[in-house]
């Protein structure tokens, strides 16, 4: 998916190219600064188009995402179409189900329908005048040394375009990242981690949901997982993540269902024998890549925002909001520099590469929390502890998730904080352990020390 945003104003011409999301989302932030603005759309207009639904893995919207929205003045429309999800519920592998909060009650996000938001946000685009929606026209390459653009148009033809600012955001296999690879001291790394995912559906049932709805439902399995997350329609939209090899194993309809009746057998009248068989095999599981690059910009021409600088895995769900949140900093750092590209360029990349490195790692390790963390006894423990302690000291102690989810608090301050609160507590529970015992050492030979003697004589006769 390609969009490209053409920006004038005050004389300076610029051109962006981004991703759906967050093209049409950036599209709004430069066209009310005066701007006017070209969005070009590589696929056909969501808004219109029939079966334009594309890869259906709901997006978890959170503070950040929604500070971005509400800077355009769509919060509430966005979220009136989301459904608030407050916490965990992990099933067990005996069918047990228990609750994890995210935070506090009022603390939640929300399950956001990708096709729906993406209209919401072209439209929302659309209703500036300074906007030209443009579709169905891709980048062929784009030259970062000139700035130099070249489009494809669905007869085949092609031509240039050039302006004084490029911002790609075109998506984890960005056509203007490999620009920037050509430029010396820019770095670049890809992942594709060894599990993919594969989509299944939970209908409603009788007309309501199948489980209950305000929640993230999670089947963790150490080595793989299943989730469900709410829709509009009452559906879930569940997704297993698993090992390739371990979806390669799987070549009949009937290992499919024996491998759910072993691993996730409370999903299965859930789901419906038949439907199981028939949406394992509609499509191959698909790869998941991290991407890390720096720096987001080339001169003062070109700049990166969304996951063709920072594409991450969709375990912290922070994708979205990350590239939501691109366009707030740099929107603010255009605010702080009187719209110099020349200082708010290089000053994005300062403040943005660290953080989106960071939130890539968060994913990677949320993966393990979700798919085997949950199932621990230590690790309920300790959600509960970390509730408790912020909700005693609110400012002094913030869980992790908090940080992430619930404040803009920058993501590598996150991991920093974080690691020196666990330091903390961790200490703290030492202490009153040790406490503890000690106490309760000192109370038995308080209250028991003749029974205690006797036993020892006892002892000592015995060994005689």
């Amino acid at each position: 998916m390609l969009e490209w945003v053409e920006l004038q104003s005050s004389g300076s011409k610029v051109r962006s190219e981004l991703s759906n999301k967050v093209g049409a989302l950036n599209a709004c932030f430069f066209a009310k600064r005066g701007f006017q603005v070209e969005l070009y759309e590589a696929r056909k207009d969501v808004r219109t188009a029939k079966n334009a639904r594309g890869r259906s893995i709901n997006l978890a919207l959170s503070y950040r995402g929604r500070q971005a929205l509400k800077a355009i003045g769509i919060e509430d429309q966005v979220v009136s179409k989301g459904i608030p999800m407050k916490g965990r519920m992990i099933h067990s592998l005996s069918g047990r189900k228990s609750f994890i909060a995210y935070g506090t009650s009022s603390q939640y996000i929300l399950s956001v329908d990708r096709t729906n938001l993406n209209r919401t946000l072209l439209f929302a685009a659309s209703r500036y005048p300074n906007v030209k929606l443009i579709f169905e026209e891709r980048l062929q390459h784009y030259n970062a040394d000139n700035g130099i653009l070249t489009f494809i148009r669905p007869d085949g033809s092609t031509y240039e375009v050039s302006q004084d600012l490029v911002v790609g955001c075109d998506g984890a296999f960005s056509t203007t990242r490999k620009q920037f690879m050509r430029q010396t001291r820019f770095d670049y790394s890809q992942v594709y981690i060894p599990h993919g995912y594969m989509e299944l559906t939970i209908p409603p049932k009788n007309g309501d949901f199948a489980m209950e709805p305000n929640l993230l439902h999670i089947w963790p399995r150490n080595a793989f997982m299943m989730t469900g997350l709410p829709n509009l329609d009452k559906s879930f939209t569940c997704t297993l993540f698993m090992p390739f090899e371990e979806f390669e194993k799987l070549t009949t309809a009937d290992e499919v269902l024996l491998f759910f009746k072993k691993y996730f057998p409370d999903s299965i009248p859930l789901i419906g024998i038949e439907a199981l068989k028939q949406d394992y095999f509609r499509l191959p599981a698909q790869a998941m890549i991290s991407v890390k690059c720096s720096s987001y910009h080339v001169g003062f021409k070109s700049i990166l925002m969304g996951d063709a600088a920072h594409a991450v895995v969709p375990f912290y769900g922070q994708g979205m909001n990350a590239g939501f949140e691109d366009c707030m900093v740099f929107d603010e750092l255009m605010d702080q520099f009187d719209n110099d590209f020349s200082k708010s360029l290089p000053e994005f990349s300062r403040l943005r590469v660290p953080d989106c490195h960071a939130i890539a790692d968060l994913a990677m390790y949320n993966y393990v929390e979700m798919r085997q963390h949950v199932n621990t006894k230590w690790f309920v423990f300790r959600k509960y502890v970390d509730n408790i302690l912020h909700f005693c000291l609110p400012r002094t102690v913030v869980p992790m998730y908090t940080m992430v989810a619930f404040t803009r608090i920058r993501y590598h301050e996150v991991i920093k904080r974080s690691k020196q609160q666990r330091m903390i507590i961790n200490t703290l529970l030492f202490v009153v352990g040790m406490s503890a015992t000690i106490t309760g050492a000192a109370f038995f030979f308080k209250h028991f020390p003749k029974d205690l003697t006797m036993q020892l004589q006892n002892w000592n006769f015995s060994l005689m």
